[in-house]
């Protein structure tokens, strides 16, 4: 299938919505989460649309699905790598080409279910969590202190930050020494996952 790459980046937000949330986002709410304008967004799903990728009832505003041919390139792939043995991050040691395989869905494997989310902005970046890298979350409604969850808002706004719970209150906190924590009421948050890998991709 030919698809363009914001094609693809508006299928993969459609996809990480709904498994975050369970239903679909509004043309808004993936306007706001890629960065453009909603004018953007139906254009790209007027062309989605067109090539039997996604459909949507016009009359409802959180109807996108994704069917047919709409399976993405990377869930059609092998989720496997080639493990081809250590490489010192210390003392140098012998490079031995060790044949064995990543296999990523194991790695990653949680009974309470997986997903991945783009990072965008620099709030975690003391943790070593980039602007465009991919963080795998483990779904869970609950978080222990000091971890890092995908946390929801009551204003239905969903940040990546360090969860400490403070008494009736929640404080999450960016890893950027430059930014402030937020603290809010802990009725007012909901934790959707826990951070548990991030991948990084160093190719343009």
């Amino acid at each position: 299938m030919n698809l363009t790459p914001r094609q693809l980046d508006v299928i993969v937000a459609i996809r990480n919505y709904r498994h975050l949330h369970g239903y679909s986002p509004t043309m808004q709410e993936l306007a706001d989460q890629l960065g453009t304008s909603k004018v953007t967004i139906f254009e790209h799903v007027g062309a989605l649309e067109k090539k039997r990728v996604i459909r949507r009832d016009k009359h409802k505003a959180r109807s996108l699905e994704i069917v047919g041919e709409g399976r993405l390139p990377d869930e059609e792939r092998a989720t496997k790598l080639p493990l081809l043995g250590n490489i010192a991050a210390g003392s140098p040691i012998e490079a031995v080409e060790n044949r064995e395989e990543l296999d990523l869905e194991t790695m990653f494997h949680s009974k309470a279910g997986v997903y991945v989310l783009k990072v965008r902005g620099d709030s975690m970046i003391d943790d070593h969590l980039m602007d465009g890298d991919y963080v795998v979350i483990e779904r869970r409604e609950s978080a222990r202190n000091g971890e890092q969850v995908v946390a929801l808002l009551d204003t239905g706004e969903a940040t990546l930050k360090r969860f400490y719970r403070e008494g009736s209150k929640i404080r999450l906190q960016p890893a950027n020494a430059t930014m402030q924590p937020r603290i809010v009421d802990a009725d007012r948050l909901k934790v959707q996952g826990v951070v548990i890998g991030v991948l990084r991709s160093y190719q343009a």
